[in-house]
């Protein structure tokens, strides 16, 4: 949680860089992992009752452990009832870095292919048995860079579905670097890296005050590095 640092601040919001590794919020009450969650009560207690879920007061969206980036929480009642507003109705706009395994043939693109959510867990199919919820999902890409075994593209999701852009680029044949979940065991994880290659760069909305808000978030040193290797390669 040391790793946390604030990239805006006013009297509705915190805008937070959270590091890989670190949950959003734990998973229940016995989830005893640091998580953003922690953070944000130890700092701002006065926002413990803020949300409809006590349980995860101040959170109105959520990036994997395994990604890093920009988090946006809010302090207050009021701010809450807007934030998940717009995040609901797909009035902020999202977008991130990610490096993927092999040569993307298209300079851009978009995965526009439905979720199943079944237990925890999501899927582009739909489980034999079960109870399922299908969700609709949308991806843009476009690619800002190629290398020899690599492609670092900007990606914009267009719905906020749990793992979706790691699905959607993992059903083009593309899936994330050194990721653990969805990245078939033949890819190679280099071991300068070691991380998944997923990083949450930059919010855009309006504010509770009516001012164009963007707000962004450098490559940390470990994905830059990686990049450097392989721009230097």
């Amino acid at each position: 949680m040391d790793q946390v640092s604030i990239l805006y601040e006013d009297a509705e919001v915190v805008v937070i860089n959270k590091p890989s590794g670190l949950l959003t919020h734990p998973r229940n009450k016995d989830d005893k992992r640091d998580s953003v969650l922690g953070w944000f009560l130890k700092h701002y207690p006065e926002s413990s009752t803020v949300g409809e879920d006590a349980s995860r007061p101040g959170i109105v969206h959520r990036i994997d452990k395994e990604t890093s980036g920009i988090l946006l929480l809010v302090k207050t009642q009021q701010a809450f009832v807007y934030y998940k507003h717009l995040f609901h109705d797909r009035l902020i706009e999202k977008q991130y870095v990610a490096l993927v395994y092999g040569n993307v043939e298209d300079n851009s693109g978009t995965i526009d292919a439905p979720l199943f959510k079944f237990g925890t867990r999501q899927s582009m199919r739909p489980p034999r048995e079960g109870t399922t919820l299908e969700r609709a999902a949308r991806t843009d890409y476009r690619v800002l860079s190629m290398f020899d075994k690599y492609t670092l593209l900007e990606v914009r999701p267009k719905t906020g579905r749990a793992h979706q852009i790691r699905i959607h680029l993992r059903s083009i044949g593309h899936p994330i670097v050194c990721d653990p979940i969805y990245a078939e065991k033949s890819r190679v994880c280099p071991p300068d890296l070691g991380r998944l290659f997923l990083h949450a760069q930059k919010l855009s909305f309006t504010d509770m005050h009516g001012r164009a808000m963007t707000i962004e978030a450098g490559l940390p040193k470990e994905l830059e590095n990686f990049l450097k290797t392989l721009y230097h390669g």
